[in-house]
């Protein structure tokens, strides 16, 4: 995590390149780890080619966007990779297999955020034309909504730039895309609810982003198979900075639902949003998963933090950066043979649902 964070701040520039860092004392302070903790994250940095560290003198920011040396003459080895995020929840791991990947090739890395914000990801994309990237690894901005940025993506594939989604797709371009079976892990959510005897099943989920759409449609799908009726009021959704209405409308619906209509059961959009939901049971005196079982999805860090271990969906991750590098050199080598990646969501079961 420190690693991370300390990355994210020289991608932003916070710490600028040929300056040193706070020093391992500073830094153990302020994180409150010891000494060999900082250390640790420094070698992670060290190896991925952001920081250089000189005895008696410091620990310098390196210029992690220099073409490495073997680059061939007049070939730019560089690849660029667009998340919504980087430095928090399961991005970490994707990013590092992104790098991993790329660094056995010989290829860095021009690492960009969009904050899940069309206006962030139009500058993404303008530095990216910029630096005439070879390739390029996109997570999709709300991808579930109109793009206005769709042009400079045709651009670049003007410009003979192969791209590659990850996590979601943008419908209307034509790229290959390595994903979650999101329509499947809401059904088998569902289905594993209704397994362990809940009928009535609350969802809480993300709509400006294709993963929360076909989840949702997972989910509906489940209902539908079981025969299990759904109310409009057991679906709640939210946008991306919406998050506290979407708890705050929750709250409502179970305050209020009938004795023998209240949820049993919620499923959420992500780990992220599942620890939010248990916190907000928490504060209405409702306990997880005695009162109200709760499931996430991503198998994500946050699953495994709290009081009560998370019952969620698999996430490939890392394998994602992985695979999403190697079909990215499939098409920079000529390969027009390239077929999207889906991979199949399996169960993680945990202490967060209640047999009833």
């Amino acid at each position: 995590m420190i690693s991370d964070e300390i990355k994210q701040q020289i991608i932003e520039g916070k710490y600028k390149i040929g300056e040193t860092i706070p020093t391992e004392l500073a830094l153990q302070a302020q994180y409150g780890v010891s000494r060999h903790t900082v250390r640790q994250a420094i070698g992670l940095l060290s190896t991925e080619g952001y920081l250089r560290t000189e005895k008696g003198s410091g620990t310098y920011v390196l210029d992690f966007q220099l073409k490495p040396s073997n680059m061939k003459d007049g070939q730019n080895k560089t690849i660029g990779v667009m998340t919504t995020y980087i430095s928090n929840y399961i991005f970490p791991d994707i990013i590092h297999g992104i790098e991993k990947a790329l660094r056995e090739k010989g290829y860095s890395l021009l690492l960009s955020s969009t904050n899940n914000d069309v206006d962030q990801e139009k500058e993404c994309l303008k530095m990216m034309l910029d630096r005439h990237v070879e390739g390029l690894i996109v997570e999709p901005t709300k991808s579930n909504e109109f793009n206005p940025n769709l042009p400079y993506y045709i651009q670049l594939k003007e410009n003979n730039v192969p791209i590659v989604m990850i996590n979601a797709c943008y419908e209307e371009l034509s790229a290959p895309y390595v994903v979650m079976n999101d329509v499947k892990a809401g059904q088998i959510l569902t289905d594993y609810l209704i397994d362990k005897g809940h009928t009535n099943i609350g969802i809480i989920t993300k709509i400006d982003d294709l993963q929360g759409k076909y989840r949702l449609k997972g989910f509906l799908k489940s209902c539908e198979k079981n025969k299990i009726s759904v109310a409009p009021e057991q679906i709640c959704t939210y946008k991306t900075g919406t998050e506290e209405q979407a708890l705050h409308q929750l709250k409502q619906m179970i305050d209020h639902g009938e004795t023998n209509s209240k949820l049993s059961a919620i499923i959420c959009y992500n780990d992220e949003m599942a620890s939010q939901v248990i916190e907000a049971l928490k504060q209405e005196n409702k306990a997880v998963p005695n009162d109200i079982s709760v499931v996430g999805y991503d198998d994500s860090i946050l699953s495994v933090a709290g009081d009560t271990e998370i019952t969620t969906i698999s996430h490939a991750k890392e394998q994602m950066g992985i695979d999403a590098v190697a079909t990215l050199l499939k098409m920079l080598s000529g390969n027009n043979q390239i077929e999207n990646i889906i991979y199949e969501p399996q169960i993680i079961e945990r202490a967060s649902v209640f047999k009833r």
